[in-house]
């Protein structure tokens, strides 16, 4: 498991996606709140039950690609359904979100861009708490110092000259 990738769930990336995608729905649309509390429920239910199975530990942290919602000329299948799940249909929700996003949803940051040419802005980004080092190894007192420690030498290392590079 990478280092970094400590934490069980990534509530906080997904609760940021959810919101983005759930203001365009309040300003463009005439969506009740009670339909838009129901999408965004939905939303964070998908991608929360996503993330559990389709998550890999042995990835690295940043730019994993944990989950990239996408909208362009093909309505991201979680989104629609989230949409649907509120008697919206596919050609109401390119309506009321951009036409060209795309959203990355990783551990520690979500970004957007809007547009294929626009720039990626980031909407959510949290420092990773450093995993706690484990303890040293114990030192087995039946192991003498001249024992070789399975290091793949048994004689003592040769001592190299320091090589500097210069520009």
């Amino acid at each position: 498991m990478h280092p970094l990738c400590t934490r069980v769930t990534m509530k906080p990336e997904i609760i940021a996606a959810v919101s983005f995608l759930s203001r365009f729905l309040r300003i463009n649309g005439h969506v009740n709140d009670r339909q838009l509390q129901t999408f965004s429920q939905s939303l964070q239910d998908i991608l929360t039950e996503q993330y559990r199975h389709h998550w890999f530990p042995d990835r690295p942290c940043k730019g994993s690609g944990y989950r990239c919602i996408r909208i362009n000329h093909k309505m991201d299948p979680l989104v629609g359904r989230a949409g649907q799940r509120i008697g919206l249909t596919i050609q109401q929700l390119y309506g009321l979100l951009p036409s060209e996003l795309t959203m990355w949803v990783d551990p520690y940051e979500v970004s957007y861009r809007i547009g294929e040419d626009g720039s990626i802005c980031v909407l959510y980004e949290s420092q990773p708490i450093a995993a706690v080092a484990p303890p040293p190894p114990l030192v087995d007192s039946h192991i003498g110092c001249k024992e070789p420690l399975f290091l793949g030498r048994t004689s003592p290392s040769k001592a190299y000259g320091m090589m500097t590079v210069s520009s």
